[in-house]
């Protein structure tokens, strides 16, 4: 109720109002290497625990009152009788974590012996092994550890609760259409949501796919709208018509600049120089790769794209190839940074890495960046040069979108090294070898370029500054046109 309803009651001289209480909702996390946030000094193997605190503001979101209890260890009897004690409380429990199918998995078994287990299991992706069932007469679900599922879930499942609770109709979000940027292939058998970056380029509203899997936080955070995969789809062509849920309002993504292409650092920097210049501006980008930013341009599903491309002829960054890619389009070159591209290793370097020509020894694990990518054309030049090819190199298949993935792939021990840039290695505290120094630039189509909303960012010697002290740039020269083609 609104003041002006408090007010005609009180003036209907209603002293007092039958109200639905709001429903309490206890959080359990579960699993034995969870660390509260602040724990210092984290161990290998550790884990903060913050989905509790996402949970806990989707909850309140929805009208009810969350309360995050401590994490429970993977402990059967420890688990039920945290769950029991909720229970006494709370007018629903969420478990999370420990629903899917492995030895220390306890929330089905839990349910099942407080009450009764309804569903261990729902189509969709991610987030398929939720747990939903009764105890106490009280409903018990069990969400997935993974932060992207349990988002996804406790929409689905815990909000249409919530609001039935209150009494309160379901409000959908608004919809809008669009195409979608690129191939994605979907696994039969599941509904998928796929989170998107939405944005007008001239006429046409698109939908670029951000990075998948359910432990990819930051894409939460990056994601403008979800676009739903039927089931009984195996994907999605590049083109096809999407209907987009929208996570924030159609203004924002309006005023959306959309980026597709190489992935830089810089451009997060961009991205938050602009909002604080422009409040309701907003600059997304997505990481496919040089050559596929190029063609994001060619489609018309872009404002501008980063690219990083060497021509082995002339031995030039970026200017062939966008005349070779966009034949007819008027685009100008604008000069972003020269920067340094070279291997990561982790501190002290313990494989003794110095060269590209290491990367053939048997004891060295390599991570790849994605086809299409400048660092992959830069990598593959280089390689034939020195007469090794990708079958020679253990790790060559294995591919990371961005820059800072190769660098997380490097510092958790999964490879011992990956081609990057200098930022990227100094921003996870990974020792750096120096091979190559290339021109990263941005690609923008002259009908979006005369709109001017970059340059006066670019020219600005404190956002010069900035990209510098990321390492590994050189920033003369910033804003300046390489190249009007056509």
């Amino acid at each position: 109720m609104g003041p002006v309803d408090l007010g005609a009651c009180a003036a209907a001289g209603l002293t007092a109002l039958p109200v639905r209480r709001r429903a309490k909702v206890a959080i359990i996390p579960t699993g034995s290497e969870l660390v509260t946030v602040g724990t210092p000094n984290l161990q290998p193997g550790q884990v903060l625990e913050f989905n509790s605190l996402v949970l806990s503001g989707l909850v309140r979101d929805c009208g009810g009152m969350a309360e995050a209890l401590p994490p429970v260890a993977d402990h059967l009897p420890s688990l039920q009788g945290a769950v029991r004690q909720a229970l006494e409380s709370h007018d629903l429990v969420i478990i999370n974590a420990g629903s899917s199918a492995g030895s220390e998995d306890y929330t089905a078994a839990v349910i099942e012996a407080l009450g009764i287990l309804l569903v261990h299991g729902i189509a969709i992706r991610p987030g398929h092994p939720v747990a939903l069932g009764v105890a106490q007469g009280k409903p018990v679900v069990g969400l997935p550890g993974y932060p992207v599922s349990a988002v996804l879930t406790a929409e689905l499942v815990v909000k249409p609760w919530l609001e039935r609770k209150l009494g309160l109709a379901s409000a959908p979000r608004p919809t809008v259409s669009a195409t979608i940027t690129r191939k994605v292939v979907s696994p039969l058998g599941e509904d998928e949501f796929l989170r998107v970056k939405p944005g007008r380029v001239g006429d046409q509203m698109v939908a670029t796919p951000l990075q998948r899997g359910a432990g990819v936080t930051m894409s939460l955070v990056r994601a403008d709208g979800l676009v739903r995969i039927p089931r009984f789809s195996e994907g999605l062509d590049a083109g096809a018509p999407v209907s987009v849920d929208l996570l924030r309002t159609l203004a924002e993504v309006e005023n959306t600049i959309v980026v597709i292409g190489s992935h830089d650092l810089a451009l997060d920097l961009i991205a938050s120089q602009l909002r604080r210049r422009s409040p309701g501006l907003r600059l997304a980008s997505s990481h496919v790769g040089s050559l596929g930013g190029l063609q994001a341009l060619r489609l018309g599903q872009a404002h501008l794209a980063g690219c990083h491309l060497l021509d082995e002829a002339t031995g030039q960054y970026n200017v062939a190839q966008v005349r070779r890619s966009l034949p007819g389009l008027p685009v100008l070159v604008v000069k972003l940074a020269g920067r340094v591209q070279g291997l990561m290793a982790p501190p002290g370097n313990p494989q003794n890495i110095h060269s590209l020509a290491d990367l053939g020894r048997t004891d060295v694990r390599f991570v790849n960046r994605q086809r299409g990518s400048g660092t992959r054309v830069l990598l593959d030049f280089h390689l034939k040069a020195l007469g090794l090819t990708g079958a020679e190199i253990t790790g060559y298949q294995r591919e990371e979108f961005t820059h800072l993935a190769v660098a997380a792939a490097v510092q958790s021990g999964s490879a011992d090294t990956g081609l990057g840039v200098l930022s990227a290695a100094r921003a996870l505290g990974l020792d750096f070898i120096p091979l190559f120094n290339e021109q990263y630039d941005l690609v923008i189509p002259r009908v979006h370029y005369e709109s001017e909303l970059l340059q006066p960012l670019l020219a600005d010697p404190e956002f010069q500054s900035a990209v510098a002290d990321l390492g590994g740039y050189d920033t003369a020269g910033m804003g300046a046109i390489m190249a009007e083609l056509w």
